[in-house]
């Protein structure tokens, strides 16, 4: 009964749904911001944010502001509805060297002001914990995460980019775990994610124990990329492709989509369901879905949703 009340509704909704894309047209966005110090944001398609690590003189290696910076970013963009997608790459000749080395020798001198243990412990643990919400921070964000890495993606990188949704790569890229070759457990995100992101528990471990190198074709084959790009220039096209093909969806669909998949990735599959029926009680109410309806049932490609 309700599908044959939608489609009687045809005319009605496809008025509306015409006003609304104007509203879309005319309503201006919020322009690009690049107020950041080590980040540079900018808007290439309506809905479509491009966040780039903007560190090129230090390979992108992740100093305080950068992790603070990243979840700020991403933060205001989870909540900003003029975004609807967000594409993340690197400037310069790598993706992310991973942790800023230089920096981090201050924690050292940081640490030498107390003899306690407990009380260094804290100061670590404070710390920690910040750059830990620094990388959840993509996982927490409403918005779609496209990853675009081009060369290297060490350490830190590897952390920020299994917390995105999506992961793509050019032929000459390579990931490393490389915490153990510093003496160290990775401790903001890739232990927790890794295995998930490529159902390979076994693998997961021996690329964290050994710290050994995993090119584009392997990354590939383990499902840790989507796919794999000739270069930074192909990848970006195809990526802002795929992105711009999100950001054309229904902006209720699409982050709803987002929070039960990681919710469900977290839960037993009964949990998940009971997740998504409390969402779609609301949502199959929702203007969207009787625009994306009607849309399929009169076979018009090109429905514009309003902002969320």
């Amino acid at each position: 009964m309700m599908f044959k009340n939608i489609f009687r509704s045809a005319n009605l909704i496809s008025h509306f749904n015409r006003g609304n894309n104007l509203l879309v047209r005319t309503v201006k966005m919020s322009s690009a911001t690049n107020s950041y110090q080590t980040l540079n944001v900018t808007v290439p398609k309506e809905f479509l944010y491009h966040v780039e690590l903007n560190r090129p003189n230090n390979l992108n290696a992740m100093n305080d502001t950068l992790w603070m910076e990243i979840k700020n970013c991403f933060q205001t963009l989870g909540h900003d509805e003029n975004c609807r997608v967000i594409v993340l790459s690197g400037a310069g000749k790598i993706f992310c060297a991973g942790l800023d080395f230089l920096e981090a020798s201050q924690m050292g001198e940081k640490l030498a002001d107390h003899e306690d243990i407990a009380r260094r412990a804290k100061i670590l643990k404070e710390q920690i914990v910040r750059y830990q919400e620094c990388m959840t921070s993509l996982e927490l964000c409403r918005k779609p995460v496209l990853a675009a890495v081009h060369s290297a993606c060490v350490g830190a990188g590897v952390d920020m980019i299994t917390a995105a949704d999506m992961r793509y790569c050019t032929q000459d890229a390579w990931f490393q775990v490389k915490e153990v070759d510093i003496g160290m457990a990775a401790d903001v995100g890739t232990l927790q994610r890794l295995p998930k992101v490529i159902g390979n528990d076994s693998l997961a471990r021996e690329l964290c124990y050994t710290a050994r190198k995993l090119k584009s074709e392997e990354a590939a084959s383990i499902g840790l990329v989507s796919k794999v790009f000739p270069d930074k220039e192909s990848m970006m096209q195809g990526v802002m492709t795929i992105a711009a093909t999100i950001a054309s969806k229904s902006p209720v669909a699409v982050q709803i989509t987002k929070e039960n998949l990681i919710h469900s990735r977290d839960h037993t599959v009964q949990e998940g369901l009971d997740h998504i029926a409390s969402y779609n009680q609301m949502a199959l109410q929702s203007e969207d879905f009787i625009n994306a309806t009607v849309a399929a049932a009169t076979k018009e490609k090109n429905v514009l949703f309003a902002k969320l």
